[in-house]
């Protein structure tokens, strides 16, 4: 028995996980619908913007029930939102929460439970749609979690061990989330082997506050490079949007250019990877013709980057959790509009870019230049000196040196780098772009762009 083998059944054992047959779920995922796979339909739909909403319920009928109101707005990509108890590996707490739920017919989780549920139940639900399912979490150890979404079908697997730590997360330590995420590669490499590939998803808007898109893409990147130094084939890099559809032009071009280029430069380019666009992550307005106002605006962004995949919000987002009904309509209103897209031309700002690639370089040579001898100890040793810095990152790893504000022209702009390694000529551009900000009245620039868009 290999090591991998060995870990899987000690982690598989927990008292929830009420059988786990290796030999059934290997022959699953052999036989399972090609339909099911988001690898698949990347490859078969190259020139289509895929449209994913968010959503997920505690109990198994609601979350049927979403997916059938998803299925008629005519959804693309299907997801399943994990409750915060599972995130943090609290299935009995889940339990309770689940049972009580159903007593009750009362939200009390705010996602699908899907350890309590098992894959054995939640599989017929994923092979009645037969349509691609993105597992959408936050668990710094989604080693369990992993392991029974792909036995359940579910063969999209979002987050990592950054963007999966730093924006949730004080204390969880960050090596120990690495070798987790290493583990959810191994298993994802290892399944790929048995039918389409399982596709791995970083998520791209971290704490979706004044994140510049040099620590957005370098994260991005570093993530992507860790799965598929381990066998992954089908890795989606993502953004989400700014606040300035020129940036966000511009974030998209370098990020699908350094994807690329630094696969090749560690030997894993026979990989497939793609572009995911997430709509405002930030506060919405209040006034619903603004919000729809602000989704179309991304739809736009989105064909404009020609991303692979939209990630949608609903017009209803200043006022709750959205209702299934919300949510499956901005999924139609998406897709109408990117029905309108079709044949635009490529924008570029070749300046802009030019900066962003070089902030982009000068990140990756202090990373690489690290002394350690893995990857993933490069990565964690540029993220304690504060190489790669997360503005507003809740860790306690995180250095918060980093700071950052809207510039004249809307875009995200970096008043002080910290110890991000930017070069003067770097530096200066973006301070060419900031307009009016300066020491006194940065911090005011800061909180009023929390409410940017309201």
């Amino acid at each position: 028995m290999n090591l991998l083998q060995k870990d899987r059944e000690i982690i598989l054992s927990n008292e929830y996980v009420k059988e786990f047959d290796f030999k059934e779920i290997k022959n699953f995922v052999k036989n399972a619908s090609k339909d099911l796979f988001i690898s698949h339909k990347f490859k078969n739909n190259p020139n289509k913007t895929l449209v994913q909403p968010r959503g997920g319920f505690p109990t198994y009928e609601k979350m049927f029930s979403l997916y059938e109101e998803f299925t008629t707005a005519g959804v693309d990509v299907l997801p399943i939102t994990i409750d915060s108890h599972t995130r943090l590996n609290d299935y009995n707490s889940a339990n309770a929460m689940l049972q009580e739920s159903i007593k009750t017919k009362k939200d009390l989780l705010n996602g699908y439970p899907l350890i309590n549920h098992g894959y054995k139940k939640t599989r017929e639900m994923v092979t009645h749609f037969n349509t691609p399912i993105s597992l959408r979490h936050g668990t710094p150890d989604a080693r369990l979690l992993v392991d029974i979404a792909l036995a359940s079908g579910i063969f999209e697997i979002e987050g990592g061990p950054i963007t999966y730590l730093l924006p949730y997360s004080k204390n969880f330590p960050l090596d120990k989330a690495f070798l987790y995420w290493k583990h959810v590669e191994k298993v994802c490499a290892k399944y790929s082997e048995f039918n389409e590939p399982i596709n791995r998803e970083s998520f791209g808007p971290l704490t979706a506050t004044l994140v510049p898109p040099a620590i957005t893409i370098v994260i991005q990147i570093c993530e992507m490079l860790l799965s598929l130094e381990e066998g992954v084939k089908s890795f989606s890099v993502s953004f989400s949007q700014s606040g300035s559809v020129a940036q966000d032009i511009t974030t998209a071009n370098v990020l699908r250019k350094s994807a690329y280029k630094y696969a090749k430069q560690i030997g894993v380019e026979d990989a497939t990877i793609n572009l995911v666009y997430h709509q405002w992550m930030g506060a919405f307005p209040r006034d619903k013709n603004f919000s729809e106002s602000l989704i179309n605006t991304s739809t736009v962004i989105a064909a404009l980057v020609r991303a692979n995949k939209i990630i949608t919000k609903t017009k209803a987002e200043a006022f709750g959790i959205p209702t299934k009904e919300d949510n499956a309509q901005a999924v139609k209103n998406v897709q109408y509009t990117l029905g309108m897209l079709k044949g635009l031309p490529e924008i570029r700002d070749e300046e802009e870019e030019e900066n962003l690639q070089r902030c982009v370089d000068e990140i990756f040579d202090a990373i690489f230049n690290d002394k350690a001898d893995t990857l993933w100890r490069k990565i964690f040793n540029s993220i304690k000196k504060g190489i790669i810095d997360v503005p507003f990152s809740p860790h306690i790893i995180n250095n918060n040196e980093l700071l950052t504000v809207r510039g004249s022209e809307s875009s995200i702009r970096i008043f002080k780098a910290g110890n991000v390694p930017l070069s003067k000529k770097s530096l200066d551009f973006e301070k060419k772009k900031l307009g009016n900000v300066n020491q006194d009245n940065i911090v005011n620039a800061i909180i009023k762009d929390i409410g940017v868009m309201l």
